[in-house]
């Protein structure tokens, strides 16, 4: 007997990063296969998807700014980046049969769609994708803060942070072996231990619109799929 999904709407956040392999920058074929694929599994689930992508495998604007260059500018040409991984996404999706809309927070009419709260719900009511890009349009604000914005406002379910650890640590675990992983966690706690979890604005955009996270390991083996359908992997935060 087939199983059903607990979550109808999800957003889903990832950084740039997930589109690397071995090379330290660009976008490469191989992980966008992949993507494509995980994303795949859960749009056949019935579900509606928000992607949420960074842009650091392209760009990241505290090597400028740390070089002179205005935080308004760097920030900028990050939002850019977030775009082109779009784009990439889509055309990935594209070949495999998912409809997909991109809609970015600035208007690049002949690229993407600007970006549109209702148009957004509706194109997820219509069985398409959706990968928002530009973050919120505005800078000084990260993806992270851009992915619970878009969230709370296409009225998701779920957000889920897919990264390369299995959860939420008390310390990183990769230079601390016996750092304490946590199962569930407060919203209040994570702002209380300082948790690098989302950043702060994030953080505060879910726990006032009661938003659950989930944040687990894109890596493990059907790991957006099994959450979905309300298998406890990763870390959840909430306001329980």
């Amino acid at each position: 007997m087939p199983i059903s999904p607990i979550y109808q709407r999800v957003l889903l956040k990832l950084s740039g990063e997930v589109l690397l392999d071995n090379s330290q920058f660009g976008i490469e074929p191989q992980s966008l296969t992949h993507l494509a694929k995980n994303i795949q599994a859960v749009t056949n689930l019935g579900v509606q998807l928000g992607l949420v992508i960074g842009g650091g495998n392209i760009f990241r604007g505290i090597n400028l700014t740390s070089s002179g260059v205005a935080r308004v500018a760097a920030d900028q040409m990050g939002m850019l980046a977030t775009v082109i991984n779009g784009l990439a996404v889509q055309n990935a999706l594209q070949k495999i049969a998912i409809d997909t809309r991109v809609m970015s927070a600035f208007q690049i009419d002949t690229v993407c769609e600007r970006y549109n709260q209702r148009d957004a719900v509706e194109h997820l009511k219509a069985g398409r994708v959706v990968i928002f890009v530009a973050g919120t349009g505005n800078p000084f604000f990260t993806t992270d803060s851009a992915a619970s914005l878009r969230a709370v406002e296409i009225g998701a379910d779920l957000m889920i942070k897919a990264t390369k650890v299995d959860g939420v640590y008390a310390s990183d675990p990769k230079l601390d072996p016996t750092a304490k992983r946590f199962n569930r966690l407060n919203y209040n706690k994570v702002v209380e231990l300082g948790l690098g979890v989302m950043d702060t604005t994030a953080i505060v955009i879910s726990r006032d619109n009661n938003l659950p996270l989930r944040v687990l390991d894109m890596e493990q083996p059907d790991a957006l799929v099994d959450v979905i359908n309300g298998k406890d992997i990763g870390t959840l935060i909430d306001n329980s």
